[in-house]
């Protein structure tokens, strides 16, 4: 009889599962004459970790267009339309930068995808920078030997950092290209050199922003593998803690101990920052986590419940209710384990950001308030 029950348990359980996704078929309508043959159409979303070029999610070409079934979990889901990668993400008819694609999902549905034109199609727009002038291009190609490739480095200096001859704290911050500058921000920039300007002078730090590693990012800033491939997280970290810390230690002004250390990202770089704090306490003692992807490494719960921290170590959580289904519960699971373990971490805070989004616009009006955290 146990058996019996126990089997309409999982029976209940697998057919709840099952019912918990629907079909949705993509179909390609209007898309805009190009020359040559385009190598495949994929579908980057808040499902995928917006993997521009995901195999699991190329449409195929059917004589018509280009179509794909896939099953997704109800609710609102944001994508957009690439060629299989940044570069080649679709544009409105002049090439211009389009918003996300939103829709809410109950059922089975047909998705058209009407598409007005590719980035990498037009001459590029002349740049125009927005970063502050106190921020530079460290190097183009910083190395990395545990991944055994090199990767640019933005730094940002307080604006008395040549004057007045003092230390300052260090926040580290993965994805640089989307920290400092709108011309190399995918989806608009955090403008985090902007915010730093607005604050006293006594308060700013050095940022140090590294950039993202393109189709490597997801592998870089999970430190378990997943469906898209085998985590280098914790070589990453190594890179952070074994390298890029000293040299700017050694050739900067820095305040170089864990009280005065602070990383922090978003999405996968929330998931990062949370694990390079869980791996060294005694290097970075603030992590601020922002939408942490949680989701893609669920590992990371144990593993946060047995590390041990020390009294002066923090994190500030943050994230919105709009973004998918995991993000509050995962956020709050995280926080709650990290509490637990007293000292200064049990005052950390987490946000939840009413009708906020998975977006730099809400990171970035979530940083100021971070940093007041951070100072004061």
């Amino acid at each position: 009889m146990k058996k019996i029950i126990l089997l309409t348990i999982v029976s209940v359980f697998v057919s709840n599962v099952v019912r918990a996704q629907v079909n949705v078929t993509f179909k390609t309508g209007k898309l805009p004459k190009v020359e040559g043959i385009v190598p495949g159409l994929y579908i980057a979303g808040d499902f995928n970790n917006w993997n521009p070029g995901d195999k699991n999610w190329q449409l195929k070409a059917d004589g018509k267009g280009y179509t794909l079934t896939q099953k997704l979990t109800p609710g609102n889901h944001q994508l957009k339309v690439t060629k299989g990668d940044w570069d080649g993400v679709e544009s409105n008819a002049r090439g211009g930068e389009v918003g996300n694609r939103e829709y809410t999902i109950s059922k089975d549905t047909t998705i058209v995808l009407n598409i007005d034109g590719w980035k990498d199609g037009f001459v590029p727009e002349p740049v125009v920078h927005t970063i502050s002038p106190n921020v530079k291009i460290l190097t183009e190609r910083f190395n990395m030997p545990q991944l055994m490739r090199q990767r640019r480095i933005w730094i940002y200096l307080p604006a008395d950092y040549t004057t007045s001859g003092r230390k300052y704290p260090v926040l580290y911050m993965h994805d640089g290209q989307n920290i400092f500058d709108q011309t190399t921000a995918g989806y608009g920039e955090w403008g985090v050199d902007e915010i730093m300007d607005k604050f006293p002078v006594a308060k700013q730090c050095i940022i140090v922003g590294i950039d993202h590693g393109g189709n490597e990012r997801i592998s870089e800033y999970n430190p378990y593998d997943s469906k898209y491939g085998k985590g280098k997280g914790g070589l990453y970290v190594d890179f952070l803690v074994k390298n890029l810390k000293p040299y700017i230690d050694d050739n900067y002004r820095t305040l170089s101990d864990a009280r005065h250390t602070i990383i922090a990202g978003s999405s996968m770089g929330g998931l990062i920052s949370t694990y390079a704090v869980l791996t060294y306490p005694d290097v970075f003692g603030t992590a601020g986590v922002f939408s942490p992807a949680y989701w893609l490494a669920p590992d990371i719960f144990a593993y946060a419940q047995k590390q041990r921290l020390n009294d002066y170590n923090r994190f500030y959580f943050a994230c919105g209710d709009e973004e998918n289904k995991e993000m509050v519960p995962d956020m709050q699971k995280m926080a709650a384990l990290i509490k637990a373990k007293g000292g200064s971490a049990a005052q950390s805070p987490y946000l939840v950001l009413k009708g906020e989004k998975h977006n730099e616009k809400q990171w970035n009006g979530s940083f100021p308030g971070f940093y007041e955290w951070v100072v004061k």
